[in-house]
């Protein structure tokens, strides 16, 4: 087992967007800043989107000027477009993501476009950010199964991802959203993505639907992955995929491939902390 694994916590946004209910600004800040203290570097605080669709998202502008930046840590958000990485610049992100799916129906569903149409709005949000020096992500969702489509083929997959690392993303996730993925088949589409993709350009992003994530991650380590996204307590699931349960738990993922493996100290004791804060959100 190699000893640079790193750790990028979804849990603000890809684990808050689906609760049922809203959780206050003031509980996602103090999320936020108990998150600082457990040595992981990077967050993703927040999405840009439109509140009509994710209302949950809410006041990410505010929130990003409220949090407690910890020096040496990433405070990230989601954009879906130019609109929303101006705003997510003004509310001074570290860096920012886009995402595009690797199934059509999904796209549509999820972004109300294309594939197609969804790269075409990220190319001038990537030239900007290019401009003025910020970090740009991609998430690739459905990258095993869709919850429309089915088995997603890998090729597909490949070309999408190989397209967004060259309009500019320094990495991109790979995103299990239904959590149907098994070691087999993440071995397949590893298979076929690292024959021309360099692995320190992809990360993990399981669901754990079937309790297949931390095996999921083991195979792809194997392939050279190092970078896997987690929830604090398992929060999430896409709001737009039936059956989305929810994302990979941070705490999961460090004791299923051991604290020793992580490139940065990690504190058990903040992330128990952190747990307890989320079971108290109404």
């Amino acid at each position: 087992m190699p000893k640079n694994i790193k750790i990028f916590e979804v849990g603000p946004r890809d684990g808050l967007q689906n609760t049922p209910f809203n959780v206050s600004i003031e509980n996602r800040v103090k999320l936020i800043d108990t998150l600082s203290d457990t040595g992981i570097k990077k967050i993703e605080c927040g999405s840009f989107v439109s509140e009509k669709w994710v209302p949950q998202m809410a006041g990410t502008d505010q929130l990003m000027r409220r949090i407690k930046r910890k020096s040496g840590v990433n405070y990230t958000a989601l954009t879906p477009n130019i609109t929303g990485f101006d705003k997510a610049i003004d509310a001074n992100c570290d860096e920012v993501a886009i995402f595009a799916s690797a199934s059509e129906t999904f796209s549509r569903k999820n972004i109300n476009c294309s594939i197609v149409e969804s790269i075409e709005r990220f190319v001038p949000l990537i030239k900007k950010a290019k401009e003025i020096g910020v970090a740009v992500r991609g998430y690739v969702s459905c990258v095993i199964e869709c919850p429309y489509e089915g088995s997603i083929d890998s090729g597909e997959v490949s070309k999408l991802v190989k397209r967004l690392i060259e309009l500019g993303c320094y990495e991109v996730s790979l995103g299990d959203t239904i959590g149907k993925g098994t070691p087999k088949s993440v071995k397949s589409l590893l298979l076929d993505l690292c024959r021309d993709i360099d692995p320190s350009k992809l990360a993990g992003h399981f669901h754990d639907t079937n309790n297949n994530a931390i095996e999921n991650v083991r195979e792809a380590i194997s392939h050279g992955l190092a970078v896997f996204d987690s929830a604090i307590g398992g929060l999430g699931g896409c709001p737009f995929a039936p059956g989305a349960k929810g994302n990979l738990s941070t705490r999961d993922l460090i004791e299923g491939i051991g604290p020793e493996n992580f490139c940065s100290n990690l504190n058990v004791e903040k992330l128990d902390e952190a747990e307890k804060l989320i079971m108290s959100f109404d």
